[in-house]
């Protein structure tokens, strides 16, 4: 399935039924009197959060969305059935945008969340309501009101903990098919993720994290060269930043320009994800002598002036992947502490 993370529908609520005019005429009843039902109200159109999506393809041929309307009013004070709501499915993750204002209606982050989009309309009012002592027999009903009709943009932002930054061909989705069960395409070629893979890793009995690979940066990808750019919205949600380098390219380009490279890309892109917390991760150093292997990180970490957490690793054989991961893990649940403590507030302190 071909991965779509923006999209745009148009929504209908159902309209509300109309209120009816009828008057009592039973046997042996000399005065009926005005008995019309109210109307049905208009089916409302809400959102729904589904983890089982991970894609908005399904909006690519269906783009209209209808909500029931309601029925008619009738005699004996008989009100219309409503409409039934209409609810479609969309990926966790998922913004939704008005298309006229472009104002953020809201943010679907939860399995099972709901988010109303389009009200349905109220159903119209019968004459029984307009009875009065001067107009016994009202012939007067009000029709239902519209139901809302509204244009929506989807934009989908996967939610992860930790992002995956580097070239084309760095070990990406080699390192998330090592530590996860995701099984991303790999192959010597640039470009071989073509659109963001999710990755949950397993440390131990409720010990776990989501992993996102997106495709490589290349340099000018800013004005649109390659494809990773387009991505790296997916990354505003994460936490941890892991940039991962091929430490020893096989046509001997430098590392240092393509750690800075993308780097740059990133802060171009947005300066607020550039500043998160970065990681740097030296990939493929198995394939140095394992005597030169030291010496060749050292090299690179004083050329680039790093003073974050460095790791050593090798995605194809799994070296170095279960310490990198369970440092990750104890980060994520560090930070999850650091927010417990301070909306505990000063009371939970004894």
């Amino acid at each position: 399935m071909k991965f779509v993370d923006e999209v745009t529908i148009r929504v209908t609520a159902g309209d509300g039924g109309n209120g009816s005019v009828s008057f009592r005429r039973e046997k042996y009843v000399p005065r009926g009197g005005p008995d019309g039902g109210d109307g049905g109200s208009g089916g409302d159109v809400l959102l729904e959060a589904d983890e089982g999506l991970n894609t908005l393809a399904d909006f690519r041929h269906t783009r209209r969305f209808a909500a029931e309307r309601g029925e008619g009013g009738s005699g004996k004070q008989c009100s219309g059935k409503s409409g039934k709501p209409l609810v479609i499915k969309v990926p966790v993750g998922t913004l939704v945008w008005d298309r006229g204002t472009e104002e953020l209606i809201g943010d679907l982050v939860r399995h099972g969340q709901r988010l109303l989009v389009a009200k349905g309309g109220r159903g119209g009012l019968g004459n029984i309501h307009f009875k009065s002592s001067v107009n016994r027999a009202p012939r007067r009903a009000t029709p239902g009101t519209p139901g809302e009709r509204r244009e929506l943009r989807f934009e989908l932002k996967v939610l992860a903990d930790v992002g995956l930054l580097g070239m084309p061909n760095a070990g990406k989705s080699t390192f998330i098919r090592a530590v996860s069960s995701a099984r991303p395409k790999v192959a010597d070629y640039p470009f071989t993720t073509l659109y963001p893979n999710l990755g949950v890793v397993s440390i131990g009995p409720g010990r776990s994290f989501v992993v996102a690979d997106i495709p490589g940066l290349i340099e000018g990808a800013a004005e649109g060269a390659g494809l990773g750019v387009r991505f790296l919205k997916h990354l505003s949600r994460t936490r941890l930043l892991l940039h991962i380098v091929d430490a020893v390219p096989m046509d001997d380009h430098d590392p240092i320009v393509d750690i800075e490279s993308v780097y740059a890309e990133l802060e171009r892109f947005s300066p607020e994800l550039a500043g998160r917390e970065r990681w740097l991760v030296l990939n493929k150093l198995d394939m140095l002598p394992a005597d030169a292997r030291d010496a060749h990180a050292r090299e690179l970490i004083e050329r680039l002036g790093w003073h974050g957490p460095v790791f050593r690793i090798s995605a194809l054989s799994g070296e170095g992947t279960e310490y990198l991961c369970q440092e990750i893990m104890n980060h994520i649940e560090q930070l999850d502490g650091d927010v417990s403590d301070a909306s505990a507030g000063p009371e939970a302190e004894v």
